[in-house]
């Protein structure tokens, strides 16, 4: 159930920052709004997430899930260049992830 929380925690980070990017720094409400809750809605989820991951676990996954997200949104919808440094960037984002959860940090 854990990872089940963290993976709602993900998303609604990943929903809050692709909001910011269109409030315009916070002068349009609505995006601004969204921005907001989905912060506390993913913070609410990953402080649930604790009682049964490892903080350095969840953490590692919500920060470098979240980043690998928002970067691949950037690229693909928002019209961001991709570099050969972001893509190792995100691949050394998904080995860590996967290394950290290899290694017995649960």
């Amino acid at each position: 159930m854990g990872y089940l929380l963290l993976a709602g925690a993900i998303a609604a980070e990943v929903c809050a920052t692709t909001a910011m990017k269109y409030s315009d720094g916070f002068s349009r409400l609505w995006p601004s709004l969204l921005t907001v809750l989905g912060y506390v809605v993913s913070f609410a989820l990953l402080a649930q997430t604790l009682r049964t991951v490892a903080v350095g676990t969840a953490y590692a996954i919500w920060a470098g899930v979240g980043t690998a997200a928002i970067a691949t949104i950037g690229i693909v919808f928002l019209g961001e260049g991709m570099t050969v440094a972001k893509a190792v960037g995100i691949g050394l984002i998904i080995v860590g992830v996967v290394v950290l959860n290899l290694g017995g940090a649960h």
